[in-house]
């Protein structure tokens, strides 16, 4: 995302590390270059939606396939643009990054790059939005609070995009502290297991009243007997299973998906 380097990466003599679950899952981590992957629909299939993915993993590591490349391949398959995140890990062993500072400027920029490159990859400026699993949960509720307009006068052209989502959807996420929840917060998908840990379980409803107060358009499912991390699998039981079709659903009943 920044051709010459991201601002602040560390000098790393570590390559970047992925390990297979027994399951055959990729975890990554160790990323000091971060980066989206584009899955773009077909032209005659597109909406001109776009969605930015963020996976999860404790800001230590990222679980690319449940949260990331399975949710984009999905989405990319019923007309919406989907860029899965890499971003820097603060909570990695030894890392100097924030997730207030570094992560959170690693989402704003994938956000500012799609809405700059938006004629190239078929995708309508005012509709990209972000969606984040788990500590991806966090950045996209921190990029939906914490935005700006872009700088006019920067020489960098991706500088000069807003990088305010249009619409974010939060699946079983951690919630910020500090929420900023203004009438201007970009409308939410919320979804999460009902058997999850309380901050999230608990914390998701409050996080939909506190947005209906402020009359942001919310909508919230919470799926009976169904824990953390469930994200995009072929093995997920209905109905957490059609929570996908469902955000599909909210969308179109959003706009979102004009083709």
């Amino acid at each position: 995302m920044w051709p010459k380097g991201a601002p602040g990466a560390e000098e790393s003599v570590t390559p970047e590390t992925v390990r297979l679950t027994p399951d055959g899952e990729h975890i990554l981590s160790n990323i000091q270059e971060p980066s989206i992957i584009p899955y773009l629909p077909p032209k005659a299939s597109a909406t001109g939606a776009a969605v930015i993915v963020a996976p999860g993993g404790g800001h230590s590591e990222l679980w690319m396939d449940h949260e990331g490349y399975a949710v984009a391949e999905w989405l990319s398959d019923h007309g919406v643009a989907a860029f899965v995140l890499k971003y820097r890990l603060a909570k990695q062993k030894n890392s100097t990054y924030t997730v207030e500072d570094t992560e959170l400027g690693d989402m704003q920029r994938a956000i500012r790059t799609v809405r700059s490159r938006s004629t190239e990859w078929g995708v309508d400026p005012a509709r990209i939005g972000v969606m984040g699993f788990s500590a991806g949960g966090e950045l996209a509720a921190l990029a939906s609070t914490r935005y700006d307009e872009g700088t006019p006068s920067s020489d960098d052209a991706v500088e000069r995009a807003s990088s305010k989502p249009d619409f974010q959807a939060l699946l079983y996420p951690a919630i910020p502290h500090d929420r900023r929840l203004t009438a201007d917060t970009p409308r939410a998908f919320l979804a999460c297991g009902g058997n999850d840990r309380p901050d999230i379980s608990q914390g998701l409803p409050e996080l939909y009243l506190a947005l209906t107060r402020l009359h942001v358009s919310a909508e919230l499912h919470i799926y009976a007997g169904v824990g953390h991390g469930f994200g995009v699998r072929k093995t997920n039981p209905a109905p957490v299973s059609g929570w996908t079709s469902l955000f599909l659903e909210w969308m179109n009943a959003q706009g979102l998906l004009k083709h």
